[in-house]
């Protein structure tokens, strides 16, 4: 898909936070981001943290490190919040980060920069290995294998949430689909669409759920979310 214009000379980038009961980890994140954005030359930052209806301080914790705080009165669930996020944005390339990466988030120009280089329209964190056992790869398996299916892209990160994308692809096709399956539903449609997307190693850390009745009940949710998701990219197969 051949839908890239000239960059702008000093072009803005948007990143948006998604946050939910993080008043204990944002400001770490958010302290990262700024500082790694004074390294990476004549960039213009727009951070907006999207509060999904938070019960904690997080929105005051938050509030002095950005540009705009978006509050949602309820919990919506992550991909209403990063909608929300980015038709708020007004940069020219968005980047999308988990409140809890802590200072790990300062390794976000290995997201941006390909896209800066007209490398890539899209570009996907590959995290490294979790440091505790997880599930059993059963959701992860089910998004490598749907995706597959239904665009012929071939993924090593289909849950990843941490990505960089340009606004105008963003645009293009129609904008994020909801739930826990918002990764998955990015994938096929950018990948349908045309669009180049990389998968980039990136040191990131965020939290991580182990083999305890949390984890898996969060497991459960992302497993029924990312099949409604494929169900739904089946049956509506042009972007």
């Amino acid at each position: 898909m051949n839908l890239r214009s000239k960059p702008p000379l000093h072009p803005k980038v948007s990143i948006i936070v998604p946050a939910w009961n993080e008043a204990r980890a944002i400001a770490e994140t958010l302290k990262a981001i700024k500082e790694a954005f004074d390294t990476l030359g004549k960039l213009e930052l727009e951070l907006i943290v999207v509060d999904d209806g938070s019960k904690d301080d997080t929105i005051l914790v938050a509030t002095p490190y950005v540009n705009r705080v978006i509050c949602h009165s309820c919990n919506m669930g992550k991909g209403a919040a990063l909608s929300n996020g980015w038709r708020m944005a007004s940069g020219s390339y968005i980047i999308f980060l988990d409140a809890d990466l802590g200072e790990s988030a300062a390794n976000l120009g290995l997201l941006l920069e390909p896209l800066l280089r007209d490398e890539y329209d899209m570009t996907i964190a590959e995290l490294p290995r979790a440091s505790i056992r997880g599930g059993f790869g059963l959701v992860k398996g089910l998004a490598v294998m749907g995706i597959y299916r239904l665009c012929g892209y071939r993924t090593r990160t289909p849950l990843s949430g941490q990505r960089a994308i340009r606004r105008e692809v963003l645009e293009r096709i129609g904008g994020l689909s909801g739930g826990f399956g918002i990764e998955v539903g990015l994938t096929i449609d950018v990948a349908r669409a045309g669009f180049r997307i990389g998968e980039i190693p990136v040191p990131f850390r965020h939290r991580e759920s182990g083999r305890d009745w949390h984890g898996f009940y969060h497991r459960g949710k992302q497993f029924v979310s990312v099949g409604r998701t494929l169900i739904y990219k089946w049956l509506h197969p042009i972007c």
